[in-house]
């Protein structure tokens, strides 16, 4: 229990404390935060009660505008992090309950707050990891005998993209414009994307370094996983069919990426931990691990339009439908000597489930656009429009608690006319 009072379906209850950046009006300055009910604990103010063996000797980390020294420091450090404020924001813990002037310096309410960027990424990973999206895709496009490609069920597949334009939730996503070949007995065509999609997916943070050539071993990889956000990879169909073979996505993704503010610890999520998928063939032994690192995270997308009262949801799904996890995709990354730097980003790609309602993007809502998506009130969509505001949620259900990822939104705005 902790002192703060939180409401029942609070998504920060003392269980979960995700780390962010926010700044406030009267401290414009970005710096780190811990997130409890309502409010914002501010790391900085408090850095000086990080006392232990390992943050001792750096108390700095907590007075920066980014968590990437954090995150460098390694497993231990957050592991002594997470009990530290779990021990200073219980009932039990006079430090901040009763010390009037330091939680007046301390605390902010979030409501107050704006959210930035939580680190400085360098690099950018999108896998391609639930079985159920994959094989959508590939009946879409080259039918159901040959859905999924040879290498699927070997290895993680994924490919390098744009950091730059990876951003907070709330940034609104201009329509982007390209080359498509709308018509392919036709030369292709420029213009503006027509089929604009959001991609359902979470991501994971790197934590410690390695250096290059060496490898991070799938027993090990989770001493590098930082922690987890949600993540919209918006797509943009037209433009990713005609420039995608034969070497993948390129403009059709890297216009942009968002992801939720606040960051969730690994450690908030393993009560949620769930027994792997079942991989068959077998993996090769680098990609072979035992214990669970598949976890029980609820996902909803919403969709509220241009002049709508209120969002619909269009998409129930959940993370433990991946097949691939984490650790494979962290140590099939590395197993070449790729080197892996501090707040570099992992994403899943598309989460898709097993029934239609369960469909990680509108190109399987509505089936290659074969069908609409009812959003009520006479509002159907294929794929995206201009106005439309992508809502993703999500959290795991503890009893009497949850773990919650806020939110990850963004608003689309009609392409710059050239």
């Amino acid at each position: 229990m902790s002192f703060i009072r939180l409401a029942q379906s609070s998504d920060f209850p003392i269980q979960n404390l995700p780390y962010g950046v926010f700044s406030t009006p009267d401290k414009p300055n970005h710096r780190l935060g811990v997130a409890i009910g309502d409010q914002i604990l501010d790391l900085s103010v408090i850095k000086h009660l990080f006392s232990g063996p390992v943050l001792s000797k750096h108390q700095d980390v907590f007075d920066q505008p980014t968590l990437n020294s954090f995150m460098a420091l390694g497993y231990e450090s957050w592991r002594e992090a997470r009990a530290v404020l779990q021990q200073l924001l219980s009932a039990s813990d006079p430090t901040l309950r009763d010390n009037v002037e330091l939680r007046k310096r301390a605390f902010v309410q979030l409501s107050s707050a704006t959210m930035h960027l939580p680190a400085e990424i360098g690099d950018y990973t999108d896998f391609y990891s639930s079985r159920d999206h994959a094989t959508n895709v590939g009946i879409m496009f080259r039918g159901k005998e040959n859905a999924l490609m040879p290498n699927w069920l070997h290895l993680p597949v994924g490919y390098h993209g744009r950091a730059s334009s990876i951003v907070v939730s709330g940034t609104s996503i201009r329509r982007p414009s390209g080359q498509m070949r709308p018509d392919e007995t036709k030369h292709p065509v420029f213009g503006t994307c027509k089929l604009l999609d959001f991609e359902l997916e979470m991501a994971f943070f790197i934590g410690s370094a390695t250096k290059l050539g060496e490898t991070i071993a799938v027993s090990r990889a989770h001493e590098h996983i930082f922690g987890m956000v949600l993540m919209n990879d918006w797509s943009a169909r037209d433009i990713q069919k005609w420039e995608y073979i034969p070497l993948g996505p390129f403009l059709g993704k890297s216009f942009g990426t968002t992801i939720s503010p606040w960051v969730v610890p690994m450690e908030a999520l393993m009560p949620f931990v769930v027994p792997n998928t079942v991989q068959d063939p077998k993996p090769l032994p680098y990609l072979c691990h035992n214990d669970p690192y598949t976890f029980d995270i609820n996902l909803f997308v919403s969709i509220k339009g241009e002049g709508m009262a209120e969002m619909t949801n269009i998409c129930k799904s959940n993370f433990k439908h991946m097949y691939w996890t984490m650790k494979q995709q962290l140590a099939h990354h590395t197993v070449n000597g790729c080197n892996v730097r501090p707040a570099d980003l992992m994403a899943s790609g598309t989460i898709s489930g097993p029934t239609p309602d369960s469909f990680g993007s509108m190109l399987e809502l509505s089936w290659k656009g074969t069908k609409s998506v009812d959003l009520g009130n006479g509002q159907k969509r294929k794929f995206l429009q201009d106005g439309d505001e992508v809502i993703i949620t999500g959290y795991c259900q503890g009893t009497g608690y949850r773990i919650g990822f806020g939110q990850c939104t963004g608003k689309v705005l009609p392409a710059i006319q050239m």
